[in-house]
């Protein structure tokens, strides 16, 4: 598998992503801009992560204006085509908002910036996530002003039912409860996937919870879940 990591005018999580990919998991990356348009070096095998940041200032909406980027265009036939993509914080902005995820994200409920530690765990079994994945709590950082998941109740039905509700926000050991989530997000959701399984979105950082200086690799779990059931 290789990885495709994007900048966009305002990213600021790219290198981190890079480097955590490159130097903590050992795995080939591939840096994009948002610019170009061309994926023809990576196949459905491979995946393509879209960062954290503030692309394009947020002008507008979070995401709204890195959705037309001619990048984007190509990740969504890639997408479509059944290539994985993943996006984190901003990157799962601009899933919404180029359709490929169902919902929005919505200034958190304080109506402040949260940067911290949290906690969050899959319920289920999902073929997108390996057993060490599966049931634990995961401390793993936020970084966002506008994490807030939201959705109709037709959209949020259909999410639980397909089982794609990826990650919720939960305590140190595992409980979901209202004082664990930090932004308000509806059913503690952190993390959502598309039907068929292939795009990722979620808000916590996995790319800075991925080296043992920094005193937490919760965020190797994850990425390592990906490169496994690749």
């Amino acid at each position: 598998m290789k990885f495709g990591v994007v900048t966009f005018p305002g990213s600021n999580c790219d290198q981190d992503m890079i480097d955590a990919l490159r130097n903590d998991l050992n795995q080939e990356v591939i840096h994009l801009w948002h610019k170009d348009n061309d994926l023809s070096m990576f196949t459905t095998d491979d995946c393509i992560l879209l960062p954290g940041g503030f692309s394009y200032g947020d002008y507008l909406r979070c995401g709204a204006i890195a959705r037309f980027s001619p990048m984007m265009q190509s990740v969504i036939e890639f997408a479509n085509k059944g290539g994985k993509v993943v996006g984190v914080c901003n990157g799962f902005q601009i899933l919404c908002e180029a359709g490929l995820l169902p919902g929005v994200l919505l200034q958190n409920k304080n109506q402040q910036f949260i940067c911290k530690n949290v906690y969050i765990k899959s319920e289920n079994t999902h073929a997108s996530l390996s057993k060490d994945v599966t049931g634990r709590p995961l401390m793993i950082p936020i970084a966002h002003g506008e994490g807030r998941y939201y959705a109709d109740d037709a959209t949020l039905e259909g999410l639980i039912a397909n089982n794609q509700v990826i990650f919720r926000y939960c305590d140190e050991f595992g409980n979901i409860v209202d004082n664990a989530n930090p932004n308000g997000a509806l059913h503690n959701i952190a993390g959502i996937c598309n039907k068929e399984r292939n795009v990722f979105g979620m808000m916590p950082h996995p790319e800075r919870a991925t080296s043992s200086i920094l005193g937490n690799t919760d965020g190797q779990l994850i990425f390592q879940s990906l490169i496994n059931n690749n």
